[in-house]
């Protein structure tokens, strides 16, 4: 989606400056986990993640690898409490319960948790995931994430899926036994040969059986996939532009009739069943990645560090677990971001929220310089909000419902509007893009 392309051009080619050091207010004694597992059986024909097709996994070592990477990062890190804990992938229902346990199990060692805790897994709807996940709540899981995205046996092959409907519906069913109202699925649209119609009577369906959580992702073709090259031949369709808005639309008003609330761009909740974990990312609080290729923002409190950075962590796993075992992790990039940088992300990803970003959290980051003194003398912002797309009140900045389905052509302006209000003399540029690649040393 064009949001990904924005948040990693602003915010990871960030300069340094000394305003920087707002971070080192906001947020430094928390942060959530990530732990990316990056095995398959599969490769999905529309996926680009960072996921590998292995002969056979050393569960041990990378159990262990996972387990000293992340006593690591707490070290360096110096967070003392973890708000939320996400197992994604890959497929990490493939991954052994133990491994799960091991890893939450270091995490209660080095820090504190939160009290009621989000621990979620990411699930892979077959009877192999659907018969692990009672030993997963034994290891601490208490929430499911089920990888749906149709119950179309004809879109399921084409997208690549191992499962079935059948089987996919057999899922839910033992993850809502096990975590009722903590169950959230993934549902994609904009499939090949899709019309809106089909649509809107498999969201249905997904309704009638659908825990409190739903999260929608329209199909994106990504360069180098199975489908991408498929539809560049002709040999698949996927509805135009306009037929994919129609359908997000029309979900957007299924969802809110039945009891659902839009919270976020593409998540929606009812019974206030909220994924507390992505919370976390759209309101800029940090967090900490490890495993194969995932991504990571906080401060380096104990190499003395006053900046966030933004870490990304070796991608392929044999040498993932080579560098883990030589240097305590393996964190490939280390990029400071600057207040502005800092800034683009908390507007890229407040604004994905309905409630948007409040005054006070916006303050929390920009002491020197509010919302209306930003944004609200702009002649581009002041149309947007004379037209009903935004909105900057007492409340704070917000897109309104139909400026939420808008958001991508209206974020540039945003971005460009903060960079210029924000932007140094020529003279700064001297500190422009300071990288660092040099490992820090596990204890």
């Amino acid at each position: 989606m064009p949001w990904r392309g924005l948040f990693q051009r602003y915010v990871l080619k960030s300069p340094v400056t000394e305003a920087g050091e707002v971070s080192r207010r906001t947020y430094t004694h928390e942060a959530s986990l990530y732990a990316h597992w990056p095995y398959c059986l599969k490769r999905c024909s529309y996926c680009n993640f960072n996921k590998y097709i292995p002969r056979s996994v050393d569960h041990a070592l990378m159990t262990q690898s996972l387990q000293r990477e992340t006593r690591t990062l707490l070290h360096i890190s110096q967070v003392s409490r973890i708000t939320s804990v996400f197992f994604g992938g890959g497929t990490p229902s493939l991954a052994q319960p133990s491994t799960i346990a091991a890893v939450l199990e270091t995490v209660s060692k080095h820090a504190q948790f939160s009290a009621n805790v989000e621990v979620t897994l990411e699930v892979n709807p077959t009877p192999a995931g659907k018969a692990r996940l009672r030993d997963f709540v034994a290891a601490g899981v208490n929430r499911f994430s089920i990888g749906m995205q149709s119950l179309n046996d004809s879109s399921l092959r084409v997208l690549g899926r191992d499962h079935s409907p059948q089987e996919a519906l057999q899922t839910l069913s033992e993850a809502r036994t096990l975590c009722p109202g903590r169950v959230s699925v993934d549902v994609m649209f904009g499939l090949p040969d899709q019309s809106e119609d089909s649509w809107q009577n498999e969201l249905e369906e997904v309704l009638s059986v659908c825990d409190d959580h739903v999260s929608l992702y329209q199909l994106t073709l990504e360069r180098g996939t199975h489908l991408f090259k498929q539809v560049q031949l002709g040999e698949e369709h996927v509805p135009g532009d306009d037929v994919t808005a129609t359908m997000y639309k029309m979900a957007r008003n299924i969802l809110r009739k039945a009891g659902f609330l839009q919270y976020e761009v593409s998540n929606f909740a009812r019974n206030n069943a909220v994924s507390t974990h992505n919370i976390g990312y759209w309101k800029a609080q940090q967090y900490i990645g490890v495993g194969p290729g995932a991504h990571g923002r906080f401060v380096p409190h104990s190499l003395q560090g006053v900046l966030r950075e933004a870490r990304t962590q070796t991608l392929e796993p044999d040498i993932w677990i080579r560098e883990v075992q030589q240097h305590g992790h393996a964190t490939r990039r280390r990029i400071q971001l600057s207040h502005l940088g800092l800034l683009e992300e908390v507007l890229v990803m407040g604004l994905r929220m309905n409630e948007g970003i409040s005054h006070q959290h916006w303050a929390e980051f920009s002491p020197e310089a509010n919302l209306h003194q930003v944004f609200g003398v702009s002649e581009d912002f002041q149309q947007l909000q004379q037209s009903g797309h935004l909105i900057l009140d007492d409340g704070g900045l917000r897109c309104s419902w139909e400026g939420l389905a808008l958001l991508d052509s209206i974020l540039p302006m945003l971005l460009l509007r903060l960079e210029m209000f924000f932007k140094k003399p020529a003279g700064s540029a001297a500190t422009a893009g300071r990288t660092h690649g040099q490992r820090e040393r596990d204890d």
